[in-house]
């Protein structure tokens, strides 16, 4: 696989990303603990499933106790921080801020030994930053001191998700299918948890169970997995600044979905993330 395929590879995350926020929604009032075990026992199903398809279960012994100690906890804290992010604060601040996480990994890919950040990039990530703020926000921006600690898990979410997208690169040894074993170990992990700390509420309608089978399958399943691909093999610079095309992609399933309406800050939304891929496109380009 080509660096190119593997960036394009990565990309499939984003687009199963913009579903994240729907699925979400649609999954309440489950908690975020059970809607972790919930979504990543799914997901490790998924994950098994690539491992027979791939014949790679048999690369899961290799695999060092930290690798999987450093998978399990990034995809729970990350899913943790960001499930009760929305559940604390209105989901379009809290979602802008959650949205941080390309902008960090652009920047934080800068200090990777094979890496090199370019103005470009820079440049580029701060064009999509506008256009994801313009979409989640509307056009305007209002923080209330009331969500203060919404604000601050989505802020730690998007510290947490770059981190760990950035520092998988260190473990590229590891197969793609030891993702499974993240998402079945975050599941273990959320259950205990769940029972320790929340009140358990299953969702009341088929379209609540049909959001969390969503969630499993795609935004919280195969989407780490073509992630995994993308990051480690990639351009990772590129590819995190590509992922502003998760709120636009987002804002357009909306409208599909009857939620929202076309406007001119979608419009404006567009020009600023599509140019500012291009930007960070040219800049990757420029050092080939």
């Amino acid at each position: 696989m080509t660096r190119a395929q593997a960036t394009g590879t990565g990309f499939v995350a984003v687009l199963l990303w913009s579903l994240l926020a729907l699925f979400t929604v649609g999954s309440a009032p489950t908690p975020p603990l059970l809607l972790n075990a919930l979504c990543f026992g799914i997901g490790g199903c998924v994950g098994l499933i690539w491992a027979w398809i791939t014949d790679s279960a048999s690369q899961l012994r290799a695999v060092p106790l930290r690798v999987y100690v450093f998978g399990a906890l990034g995809l729970f804290a990350y899913h943790l921080l960001y499930f009760s992010a929305l559940r604390l604060a209105p989901a379009a601040e809290a979602g802008l801020i959650a949205y941080l996480w390309p902008l960090l990994i652009v920047v934080f890919s800068g200090l990777l030994p094979s890496e090199r950040l370019r103005a470009g990039h820079v440049i580029g990530a701060v064009l999509g930053f506008a256009g994801a703020a313009l979409i989640i926000t509307g056009g305007g921006i209002g923080l209330s001191p009331a969500y203060l600690s919404g604000y601050l898990l989505a802020l730690l979410a998007a510290f947490t998700w770059a981190g760990y997208s950035v520092l998988s690169r260190l473990v590229g040894t590891a197969p793609t299918a030891s993702v499974a074993v993240f998402c079945l170990a975050t599941a273990a992990l959320s259950l205990p948890l769940h029972f320790i700390f929340e009140e358990t509420v299953l969702p009341a309608s088929l379209l609540g169970w049909a959001s969390i089978a969503g969630l499993g399958l795609g935004p919280v399943g195969f989407a780490f997995y073509v992630w995994d691909i993308g990051c480690k093999r990639g351009d990772i610079q590129l590819l995190g600044t590509s992922s502003y095309a998760a709120p636009l992609l987002s804002t357009l399933v909306l409208i599909i979905a009857g939620t929202a309406v076309p406007s001119m800050t979608l419009l404006w939304a567009a020009l600023l993330i599509t140019g500012g891929a291009l930007i960070a496109a040219r800049a990757s380009f420029a050092e080939k």
